[in-house]
């Protein structure tokens, strides 16, 4: 960009509106002022940051699974299924890192469900004991001509629901057109009429799958042949963890698991209150140490890169309320990481347009060049740190997932900062308009 101010302008008022969505609830002349709110369409947030059952508690029911329509084969699964609806219908709470086990003995199976920073305890437990509805739907005629690009909405109750699907099973599929693995559905007597119906009167449109009203395996399958037996398969070259994933879900609402609530209880923090302090107190002395490192050694250009700092900063803490991203102790941890990531990124540019400038060039020269020939090596280390977040979000569990999260934002906005941030002040304050 030729006119770096006007960059500049942008940035100032991302940093300004990055700050209001950070502003903490307040007292001030005897009056509390309270998290800011969006309320513009879908994008609804009321600001207030989302933490972890380690730092502020929540809620933990107990919940209680009746297995008596269930065959002692399919009792696992079930539990199983139970335990990935309820995850689901916890984080369309608008919370998340929710804790949720299944614990087995002879004659009980029980799920522990542990929700942090939830106040309305009877919606949690409307939500999460009520069994899932499974429903197949199929394309309404009368508003759709084109199938291949049908939305959830386009679609309509066909009158096969989870009460006619017998079971769902992940298994390798036979047949070389179609690799990968296949799910198998199963259907009762009841269920093969109305699929036989069903796939005469639709074949070759799609037939979508819904779960509590959310489509699953989407775009949805397409109806292949008549099928008359009652036996059904769902190709799509699904790897092994996509069939499962999806067997499993077919089985939630397939399997009547109703789930009573045996106890519910509060519970606190599982980190001290000093132990915080101490924590926030330690990031403070690392991120002032950092600052007067960086002005100590690199004077005006180290402060240059403390207030894109400090620009960063203000922008992944609103990203993190604006998602919501709920914040553990390892989440935090992840967010302190990446900002020495990002001090290291001005710092590789920075040592970069010194060596420019000894070999006898410019200030303009050797402030162009830094910031090209830095651009490789920031770019290579943030993507194989982005490439292990992704590994540690698809494996992890629970705070692991918390850590890679928050670190794979702040390496995104730090990348940001450094390139742009630090770029157009620079431009704009030490080598002037370019």
């Amino acid at each position: 960009m030729k006119n770096p101010r006007f960059l500049f302008i942008l940035i100032f008022l991302m940093a300004a509106i990055a700050a209001y969505i950070d502003i903490p609830k307040i007292q001030l002349f005897g009056k509390t002022l309270s998290h800011p709110k969006i309320n513009i369409g879908l994008l609804q947030r009321d600001l207030e940051p989302k933490l972890g059952l380690d730092l502020s508690g929540g809620v933990q029911l107990v919940l209680s699974a009746d297995m008596a329509d269930i065959s002692p084969d399919d009792r696992d699964n079930a539990l199983q299924s139970a335990k990935e609806i309820v995850e689901n219908r916890v984080n369309s709470l608008g919370v998340a890192e929710p804790v949720v086990q299944s614990a087995k003995t002879q004659d009980q199976y029980r799920l522990i469900v542990e929700i942090p920073g939830i106040d309305d305890i009877d919606q949690a437990l409307a939500t999460v004991r009520k069994t899932a509805h499974l429903e197949f739907r199929t394309v309404k005629q009368a508003t759709l001509e084109a199938t291949t690009e049908a939305l959830p909405q386009d679609f309509e109750a066909s009158g096969l629901t989870g009460a006619d699907l017998t079971r769902a099973l992940a298994e390798p599929s036979n047949d070389p057109q179609n690799p990968g693995y296949v799910v198998s559905l199963e259907f009762n007597s009841d269920g093969a009429k109305k699929l036989e119906e069903i796939t005469q009167n639709n074949f070759q449109k799609p037939m979508a799958m819904f779960l509590d009203d959310e489509p699953i395996s989407w775009p949805p399958p397409v109806i292949q042949a008549v099928i008359s037996d009652g036996k059904a398969q769902i190709t799509g070259n699904f790897t092994a963890d996509e069939a499962r994933q999806l067997a499993i879900q077919l089985n939630a609402g397939a399997l009547p698991v109703s789930l009573k609530i045996e106890s519910q209880s509060r519970v606190g923090p599982t980190i001290g209150q000093v132990t915080i302090e101490k924590s926030i107190l330690a990031a403070a002395i690392g991120i002032a140490s950092v600052a007067v490192f960086m002005i100590l050694y690199y004077r005006l250009l180290g402060l240059f890169a403390v207030v894109a700092l400090f620009i960063y900063t203000l922008l992944v803490f609103a990203i993190f309320k604006l998602i919501p991203v709920t914040l553990t102790l390892a989440g935090i941890a992840g967010f302190i990481l990446s900002i020495g990531m990002a001090v290291d990124a001005n710092i590789l540019i920075f040592e970069r347009m010194k060596e420019e400038k000894r070999w006898g060039k410019e200030k303009l020269e050797s402030f162009f060049a830094g910031f090209e020939r830095a651009w490789s090596s920031i770019r290579d280390s943030n993507v194989s740190s982005l490439i292990t977040c992704a590994i540690l979000f698809n494996f992890g569990t629970g705070p692991i997932r918390g850590f890679a999260l928050t670190l794979a934002i702040g390496i995104l906005v730090s990348m940001f900062s450094a390139i742009i941030v630090t770029r157009t002040l620079l431009r704009v304050f030490w080598v002037g308009k370019t």
